[in-house]
């Protein structure tokens, strides 16, 4: 069975057909500034030279059909015709707390999208639009949603319950969500295969640390703690935004620095975070290499990531009452061996070492610490468009 999977932003597109014998990726490809002047798609499929279409994607419509097409383009594609495309899974940011797993798309499923479209007003009426173009386009192919928010819906009150008057929960839903549910999910049921345990015996701790970051505890196989909140703003420093801060600081810039609340939203959300900090870039590595030239700014951005990560594995931790595994996962904890011996320093009283040869290792699957660490470490690639394709594959079968 192949299965589309799709991931759409407000002028951007995922996608990966995936054949689920094998679990490969037979294609994935990008389509970059729909209903903007210069939009391309490039595909990628192994052994074939790269895949450039560029011309006006007046509508996400329109690049679904561009991608249909490339698909089964006779030279650039993987598959005969649309025939071949069994199921789509589409990936949605915010179930809100109807959904804490994937469903079937019905016209109920799309107006709960709908709804919860004012949590996330970046993403969901995206996500939706990309569906609705799939099912003009496929209106007989079965399509599923896989939710960011749904891995963490099983965490209980007193963690996603905020400290505020109750009647903003029941009337008005502000409360924690968490989000890269997905990733979380998929690298703590890979760990454990990799451990050959049963994730319901385990306390597992995922570090997703990317641009975008948080960490989860996973106890027993569900999400039980989360960094992000009620929006991915909340949680460790990340990229370009602030994470935990006092929220008395909103008020002063508003108050006293005359900041509209555009203003602040931008500043917390896009110009803070190790940008912030470091006054050099959003990108780790450029940090770490002007970190490496002896930029003072730069490597205190670092140390307040790692600082913030550590703080966090250790809160998962004494929630969980111990922990048998931490993982490493996206672009900066897959790759940056500094920030894994960084963020794990100071834990050894927990039983967490990290062997530093064994660290010297990037983009793969890997346990990284000491043979005798009571705590194991690992470095785990995610794969959501893997994890959102097998949720689909059971959905379509059931």
């Amino acid at each position: 069975m192949n299965i589309l999977v799709i991931n759409c932003g407000s002028s951007s597109l995922k996608y990966q057909l995936i054949d689920m014998k094998s679990e490969n990726a037979l294609a994935s490809g990008l389509v970059e500034r729909i209903g903007i002047e210069g939009s391309v798609l490039t595909q990628k499929v192994e052994g074939k030279d790269k895949y450039i279409v560029t011309q006006p994607m007046k509508d996400h419509e329109v690049a679904i059909k561009l991608v249909l097409n490339a698909l089964i383009d006779p030279v650039h594609g993987v598959i005969k015709s649309m025939d071949e495309i069994n199921a789509v899974g589409h990936r949605v940011v915010h179930g809100g707390e109807k959904y804490a797993e994937s469903a079937l798309v019905t016209d109920k499923v799309m107006e709960d999208l709908e709804e919860c479209a004012k949590l996330a007003p970046l993403h969901n009426p995206a996500n939706i639009i990309g569906i609705n173009a799939c099912k003009a386009l496929m209106p007989n192919v079965p399509m599923v949603v896989v939710f960011d928010t749904a891995f963490h819906q099983t965490m209980p009150e007193e963690a996603y319950v905020y400290a505020l008057p109750y009647d903003l929960y029941e009337k008005n839903h502000v409360r924690k969500y968490g989000f890269h549910g997905t990733s979380h999910k998929y690298v703590s049921q890979k760990v454990a295969e990799e451990m050959g345990r049963n994730i319901e015996d385990l306390k597992i701790i995922t570090c997703h640390l990317g641009n975008g970051a948080s960490l989860t505890a996973v106890k027993n196989g569900k999400s039980i703690e989360t960094s992000m909140g009620f929006t991915p703003l909340e949680g460790i420093v990340m990229g370009t935004r602030c994470g935990n801060v006092d929220p008395a600081i909103v008020v002063y810039l508003i108050k006293e620095l005359g900041y509209t609340v555009e203003e602040a939203n931008e500043l917390l959300n896009k110009k803070s975070g190790v940008l912030g900090v470091s006054g050099v870039s959003s990108d780790f590595r450029d940090i770490e290499q002007a970190a490496s030239q002896g930029n003072k700014r730069a490597q205190l951005a670092l140390d307040i990531f790692h600082y913030k990560v550590k703080q966090f594995i250790g809160a998962y931790a004494a929630t969980m009452g111990g922990v048998d595994a931490i993982v490493f996962t996206a672009g900066v904890g897959e790759n940056s061996a500094e920030t894994r011996i960084d963020s794990c320093k100071g834990l050894e009283f927990l039983g967490i070492e990290i062997d530093a040869v064994k660290n010297n290792v990037r983009g793969k699957v890997a346990e990284i610490s000491k043979d005798d660490s009571k705590v194991k470490v690992y470095i785990v690639p995610t794969n959501e468009e893997l994890m959102i394709a097998k949720d689909t594959l059971a959905l379509v079968t059931k």
